[in-house]
């Protein structure tokens, strides 16, 4: 997959990138997106939240430069062209995870089959990182279902320089006749501000709301 590199010295976001990239300074958000057209959407089609909200997330990362920036192995500073989803999934005889990748798809149909393949391949391998190789174009997406939350904070150090967003699901709630889903996201302020977090989060209520265009 291709990485664009970034010519830092003559990027709209070198004062900002260099000031925040010093600092370490990451930041979360959280809000609790209406799932209500989704969850009717997906009842029809027989289909679950979890690929759903894999397919929404990696959409929406693919959509926007910001979110796909970061260092390559090499060290280098640029943006992949695709961002591939990286989910856990939970193993019920050991109350343990996998972290696994599926690769993209334009139709959801089409990432559910693959879903649910690579779910029943590699579940209950007993591995932290069953599916390799790892491709190094991926995000980490995972869902917490057991419990609902008005806030979430997951930090990945690796000396500070770990610069994709990390998104987190938790368990949904109905209020009156809605659902509602709280959705977390955690990003490097060296390549997103409030802005992008905003972005992030009035697409995704957008897929939600648009879901019968996509499912």
């Amino acid at each position: 997959m291709k990485f664009n590199i970034i010519d830092r010295e003559n990027w709209v976001r070198k004062e900002y990138f260099e000031h925040y990239l010093q600092q370490q300074t990451t930041f979360s958000i959280t809000n609790e997106m209406n799932i209500t057209v989704l969850m009717e959407n997906l009842r029809k089609k027989n289909y679950k939240l979890y690929p759903a909200f894999i397919f929404m997330v990696t959409k929406i990362v693919n959509s926007h430069r910001e979110f796909r920036t970061s260092f390559n192995q090499e060290g280098n500073l640029g943006y992949w062209s695709e961002i591939l989803p990286s989910y856990t999934i939970f193993d019920k005889k050991t109350y343990t995870f996998s972290s696994i990748w599926s690769p993209n798809a334009s139709r959801f149909s089409e990432f559910h089959s693959q879903y649910e393949k690579d779910v029943e391949e590699y579940n209950g391998t007993g591995s932290l990182f069953p599916k390799t190789p790892i491709p190094d174009n991926h995000i980490p997406i995972s869902m917490i279902p057991w419990s609902s939350f008005t806030a979430f904070n997951l930090n990945i150090n690796n000396g500070g320089d770990f610069l994709l967003p990390i998104i987190t699901g938790g368990k949904y709630s109905q209020i009156k006749d809605e659902w509602f889903l709280p959705v977390s996201l955690q990003i490097h302020h060296a390549v997103c501000d409030g802005y992008h977090a905003s972005v992030f989060m009035n697409d995704f209520q957008r897929f939600a709301d648009e879901s019968a265009d996509w499912l």
